[in-house]
This record gives C-alpha cells, structure tokens and sequence, in this order.
C-alpha cells in the first residue's frame, strides 16, 4: 500500500510541530546546500528553504506518492532515492531528517555515513519517534499475534529502532565536534471518533497493510481500530490525547 500524503497531512500540525523544533535548535545561519531526508510531502522542507531561501535544498524520500504532492513546489529540488544509499555527490552543510529515520536499521553504521556527507562546520539534525512502548505499538502486536497473518507480518514489526539518548551518543561523538541530544513528550489533543487510528493509519500501519490484500487487510485495520480506540479512551470533552515521545540530536563537525 502505498504512502498517503493526504493522509498524512491530515495532523499535519503535529507532525511538522517536532521539525520546526528541531529546526530551531540547528546552528548554521549560511548554508549552501541543504538536503531533507524523508521529506514526505515536503512540509518540513518547506521550513528549511524558508529559513535558508539562498541555500540550494533538496527534499529526499522513496515514495513516488508523497514526491507527487511534494512536487507542486517547484522552487525545491525533489529527488526519489533510499536513503539507506543515499550519498551526494557533494558534501552538504545541512542533512536535516524528521521522522524518517526509524525506518531503517543500523544507525550505528548510517549515522557515521551522513556525518561523513557534510562539509565542514556542517549539521546533521535528526528526529525519531521514541514511542514504540506505547499502547498505540503495543497493539499493533497484539494483532499482529496470533491471526491468520502473523507469519507475513510478524518481520514487518518494528519492536524498538530507536536507541536510548546515550547510544546515539557513543555513535557520534568520535565524529562530531558539536553534539545536542534531547527528548520530549508531546501531549497532542486529537479530535475525531478514533483519532489514533487515523494517525496510524498514515503511518505505522502503512508497511503492514501494504503486506496483506483483502478481505485480510479491512480485517487486520478493523481489529486494530477496535482495540486502540479502547486504549485511548477519550477525555470528557470528546478530545483524545495521544502523548508521544521523540528523540532529537543535532550533531555538528
């Protein structure tokens, strides 16, 4: 299944809100070339060039889909690559990642590599989500559990991608003469009959219902909607709060 811009931006607010934080806290007033890794449909990229509008951006993602959409603004770069092998053919000051990062494996290995892709002085800026402890991932496996398609999705699952804060800094300190890394909860207050769901449907469940075809796809969703809407129950104004934890790190050479 593919990704879904529409989807996606439909909390568009609080998934731009982290970029924009992270964005804040990067420590370059001139760069000249600035890369978005998992740009999506571009919201967070749109960010950079507005901060940096002399810099020569270039938003990065594998999907087709979320490019299409990303591509109405003609005054940024698009590229289609995985990231995973991504290497430029120039060094960047800026390689800028939000939410993207906890799709791939080996960040001991990775990190290291896009450190390496910057020129002097320059600036990775990464953020993850680091809620994979939540009720929201914890039913995901529960579902994923015993039903007709565990044995498809049971690899598909990502139980915890993202190290503590400390491991991230073992990593990059050797290549780094700068290193920032925070956490923070965000408290999103969520309207809408199953609020979540919706969330994750435009994100966590994407590689999952891609894996089945019908009617076991419409069944996998229904049965996680159903079980999620019980773990966040709404709040007596017919709002939901969705807490989420993410992991920040800025990283200069």
């Amino acid at each position: 299944m593919p990704w879904d811009p529409r989807t996606y931006l439909s909390f568009g607010t609080e998934r731009t809100r982290p970029a924009i934080d992270l964005l804040a806290r990067v420590p370059h007033e001139r760069p000249r070339r600035v890369a978005d890794l998992g740009c999506g449909p571009g919201n967070s990229t749109r960010l950079l060039r507005a901060r940096w509008p002399e810099a020569h951006v270039t938003g990065v993602d594998s999907s087709e889909e979320m490019l299409a959409e990303a591509r109405k603004d003609s005054a940024i770069r698009w590229e289609q690559a995985d990231i995973a092998r991504w290497r430029p053919r120039e060094r960047h000051d800026v390689i800028f990642s939000n939410a993207t990062l906890h799709w791939l494996d080996d960040h001991a290995a990775l990190l290291p590599c896009l450190m390496a892709a910057l020129a002097p002085g320059g600036v990775l800026a990464v953020q993850m989500p680091r809620n994979f402890a939540s009720a929201s991932h914890f039913v995901v496996r529960d579902v994923v559990s015993g039903g007709p398609w565990e044995a498809r999705l049971k690899p598909l699952v990502r139980l915890d991608p993202v190290h503590e804060a400390a491991a991230y800094y073992r990593i990059l300190a050797p290549h780094a003469r700068g290193l920032d890394i925070w956490q923070t909860e965000y408290l999103h207050v969520l309207e809408g009959d199953n609020p979540v769901a919706d969330w994750a449907h435009g994100s966590l469940l994407v590689p999952l219902l891609g894996a089945l075809d019908e009617p076991e796809r419409s069944a996998f969703e229904a049965e996680y909607r159903r079980r999620v809407k019980a773990a966040y129950a709404p709040q007596a104004d017919g709002r939901t709060l969705f807490p989420f934890k993410r992991l920040f790190i800025v990283a200069q050479t």
